[in-house]
C-alpha cells in the first residue's frame, strides 16, 4: 500500500489563493462578533459602523487599482458578476464588441448570448503561446466598435496581454476597455488610469487574497452611469421614498443586502498586499515560476504551454505529460504526492483551442505567494517520477 504523503502543496491558486493572510479571517470574525449589523439599512451605531467598514473597504479598492472615484467601485461577487454587469450592462443591439481567443467562459458566454441580441461580436485570434498582435486589434475595429473586452491574463497559461497598449488604441479610436482583472489582481501592477482602463473586473478570492464571494466592477469616468443598465433592482438603503432604481452609483448597481462580512475580509486583504508590495509578491512569483518552467522543460515526454519565460505570464503553468490523460495526471499528483492542482478545461475551451489542448486540456499548476522553492522542487519531482512511470 502506497504511503500517503505527508503534507499537501497547494499548487491551485490559479482557481483559488489559499491560504489567505490570517488578517483576512481576523477581520471577519471581528466583523462578524462586534459589528454583524446591516451597512446603510438602520441610522444605529452597528449598521453605520458596518456602512463604515464597507466604504474603507471601496477606498481602498480605488486606491489600489488607481480608480478615480471610490464611487464607482461596484461591489458583487466575482468577475463573472461583474463582466457580466458590464457586458449586459452596456451593450446595446447593432453594436460591435472586440474580444481575444483566449478568454474564459466567463466573458465568452456572456458574449455568445448578447450575439443572439443582436451585438456583433469579433473574437482577435491569438498565437499558440496567447500572446495577441495589437495589428490584429486594431484591423478589426468598424465603424460600430464601441468596446474591447481582454482578460489581462490568461488563466490557462498565465500569458500577459498589453492591456497598457490596447487601452491606447481604445483611446485613439474613441472606444471603452474592459478588462478581466481576475489573474493579475494582486499579482501584477494594473493602474486603471495609467493603463486607460474604463471598466474594471476584479475577484478579491484569487491573487487579492480575500474571501470567495466578493469583487465586482470598477467603473471609470468616461463611462456614463445613465447608458449602463443594472443586473437587478432592489433595496438600497438609498432612495428608499421611490420605487424607481436609484439612478447615481455605487447604489444602481448593488440591489439587495451585501456580503459586508466578506467584503471586511476583502478590505483587509488590499491592507495586507499594500504593506508587502506587488513588486516583492511579483519578483517571488517571476523566480518560482522561472524555477518550474526550467524543471519542468528538462523532463523527457513533458509539454508546457504558453510563453516558456516567467515575465512574460503571471506564476500559471499548463503542461501534459506525453500519453498521460490530464485527470490521471492531476489524481495521482493528489493521490501519491499530496500536490492539489487542477486540470482538464479550466472554463476556458477558446483558449485550450488556441492552444491547440482542446478537447482534453492540460494540468494547470497556479503558484501563489505562499508557495516556495521546496515546493516547486515537489512538484518537479512528483512530475518526474509519473514521466517516468507512464504506460505507453
Amino acid at each position: 500500500m502506497t504511503a500517503l504523503p505527508e503534507r499537501l502543496i497547494y499548487l491551485d491558486n490559479a482557481a483559488t489563493s489559499w491560504p489567505k493572510p490570517p488578517e483576512v479571517a481576523a477581520a471577519m470574525t471581528d466583523f462578524l462578533e462586534r459589528t454583524g449589523a446591516n451597512p446603510g439599512r438602520s441610522g444605529h451605531r452597528l449598521s453605520i459602523e458596518s456602512a463604515r467598514i464597507l466604504y474603507e473597504t471601496r477606498e481602498l479598492v480605488a486606491q489600489f487599482f488607481n480608480a478615480p472615484d471610490p464611487q464607482r467601485v461596484v461591489f458583487g461577487l466575482n468577475v463573472t458578476e461583474a463582466l457580466n454587469l458590464a457586458l449586459h450592462g452596456f451593450l446595446q443591439p447593432g453594436e460591435h464588441i472586440i474580444t481575444s481567443s483566449m478568454e474564459h467562459n466567463s466573458m465568452m458566454r456572456p458574449l455568445r448570448r448578447l450575439e443572439e441580441q443582436g451585438i456583433e461580436v469579433t473574437v482577435v485570434s491569438c498565437s499558440p503561446q496567447g500572446f495577441l498582435d495589437l495589428a490584429d486589434v486594431e484591423a478589426a475595429i468598424r465603424p460600430n466598435t464601441v468596446l474591447l473586452a481582454i482578460n489581462h491574463a490568461s488563466n490557462v497559461t498565465g500569458t500577459l496581454l498589453p492591456i497598457d497598449q490596447i487601452g491606447h488604441i481604445a483611446r485613439i479610436h474613441n472606444l471603452l476597455l474592459l478588462t478581466d482583472e481576475a489573474q493579475t489582481a494582486g499579482a501584477y501592477p494594473v493602474d486603471m488610469q495609467a493603463d486607460c482602463i474604463d471598466l474594471l473586473a476584479f475577484t478579491g478570492h484569487k491573487s487579492l487574497y480575500g474571501p470567495m464571494g466578493t469583487g465586482g466592477l470598477i467603473i471609470g469616468e468616461r463611462v456614463d452611469i445613465q447608458r449602463m443598465t443594472p443586473l437587478k433592482q432592489g433595496g438600497t438603503g438609498s432612495r428608499s421614498e421611490r420605487e424607481t432604481q436609484p439612478e447615481f452609483a455605487p447604489d444602481r448597481y448593488e440591489s439587495g443586502t451585501p456580503n459586508a462580512v466578506g467584503l471586511a475580509g476583502l478590505g483587509a486583504s488590499i491592507r495586507w498586499l499594500q504593506q508587502r508590495g506587488i513588486e516583492q509578491i511579483r519578483a517571488h512569483e517571476v523566480a518560482l515560476c522561472q524555477h518550474l518552467l526550467g524543471g519542468l522543460s528538462a523532463i523527457p515526454g513533458v509539454t508546457i504551454y504558453g510563453p516558456l519565460d516567467a515575465e512574460c505570464q503571471t506564476a500559471t503553468v499548463s503542461f501534459n505529460i506525453e500519453h498521460m490523460s490530464p485527470s490521471e495526471v492531476g489524481l495521482r499528483l493528489d493521490d501519491e504526492f499530496g500536490l492539489l492542482c487542477r486540470v482538464g478545461l479550466h472554463c476556458a475551451p477558446a483558449a485550450h483551442r488556441t492552444l491547440g489542448t482542446f478537447p482534453e486540456g492540460t494540468v494547470r499548476f497556479g503558484l501563489g505567494v505562499f508557495n516556495t522553492h521546496e515546493d516547486v522542487d515537489a512538484a518537479i519531482d512528483a512530475i518526474r517520477q509519473l514521466s517516468g512511470k507512464k504506460v505507453i
